[in-house]
């Protein structure tokens, strides 16, 4: 997925991991969606001083932390920092 968007300095911008809603439609409390994040995602696209996670990376991030929440094109992402992200995964 290709965003139109340039994080700056370190930060990194990733999918929202919080679904509000199914692909079925079924809207999700507040529980529900924070039960349901997942911490491995995507990177989606990175600041220019980021030394360690590169675009299309796929990072795990602590899925308690708070990102900066931001909607590009209707579509909410989330905005961490580049020391929020514990590692990178490796392809197998």
């Amino acid at each position: 997925m290709s965003v139109k968007f340039k994080p700056n300095n370190n930060w990194i911008l990733l999918p929202n991991p919080a679904k509000r809603k199914t692909d079925s439609g079924i809207i999700l409390d507040d529980a529900t969606v924070n039960e349901l994040k997942t911490n491995v995602l995507d990177v989606l696209a990175v600041g220019p001083n980021c030394t360690f996670v590169n675009v299309g990376d796929t990072v795990m991030v602590d899925p308690r932390g708070e990102g900066v929440v931001v909607e590009i094109d209707d579509v909410p992402h989330v905005l961490v920092m580049e020391h929020q992200v514990f590692g990178v995964m490796e392809s197998e």
